[in-house]
């Protein structure tokens, strides 16, 4: 069942998936600040979180990646088929993630990085391949803003609260986090709800006026809904 909600959910698409977590009464579910930077397909995973704090002189220096439970280990513990999210409190200038570290989760099976903040090594990292949402790149390795404080926690990035295990959904259109437990619910809304966008815009393409038709009156839903039935029949 996993696996095939893991399938169903990037095909429908964030901005269908959006408005149906928007009716189970999710407003924050839309990770503000990650964009595409690297990869072309939409992925679909469990989040393994991992958590930053704002850097302290005495913990954020070079010696700390060596540290017992460093953000080294972390990488080291992520599971595969997870997507990697990072609580980067979006510093602009705090790469977390770069190439050496992306390989890693590449070859431990990891599908993506999303993070709120920056990562660094472009070119290597497009080298590696990992899929990754970020606010941009920069310079500066993650102990020049931030230090590392911890994975496997609930965590905010971009705004929206991750549970460790929630789904985390990414395309061209940004990444979205959906509970598990409404995750078939959601899908079965999103579904129709693309049913229903084809379906209308097949009548504005034939000269159909919105008014009525999008949102739709009861008559254009009963109309649909009948279609609809005979098509699924």
């Amino acid at each position: 069942m996993a696996n095939d909600i893991q399938a169903r959910l990037p095909a429908i698409g964030t901005p269908t998936l959006s408005s149906q977590l928007i009716k189970h009464g999710l407003r924050q579910s839309y990770l503000s600040g990650p964009r595409r930077l690297i990869g072309e397909k939409t992925v679909c995973g469990p989040a393994f979180t991992l958590r930053f704090v704002p850097a302290r002189d005495d913990k954020a220096v070079p010696a700390s990646y060596g540290w017992p439970g460093a953000l080294p280990a972390a990488i080291d513990a992520a599971p595969p088929g997870s997507i990697v999210v990072i609580d980067a409190r979006g510093h602009p200038a705090a790469g977390t993630v770069g190439d050496i570290f992306a390989d890693r989760l590449r070859l431990k099976g990891v599908k993506a990085i999303v993070s709120d903040g920056v990562v660094r090594d472009l070119p290597g990292l497009r080298q590696v391949g990992l899929a990754i949402w970020a606010s941009g790149t920069a310079s500066p390795p993650s102990i020049g803003g931030l230090s590392f404080a911890g994975w496997g926690e609930p965590i905010g990035c971009g705004d929206a609260a991750i549970w460790p295990g929630d789904l985390i959904v990414a395309d061209e259109d940004g990444v979205l986090v959906v509970p598990p437990e409404l995750a078939e619910a959601v899908a079965i809304g999103g579904e129709k709800q693309n049913r229903f966008e084809l379906w209308v815009q097949k009548r504005v393409a034939a000269g159909a006026q919105l008014v009525g038709l999008y949102p739709a009156n009861e008559t254009t839903l009963a109309e649909f809904d009948a279609d609809d039935a005979a098509r699924t029949a």
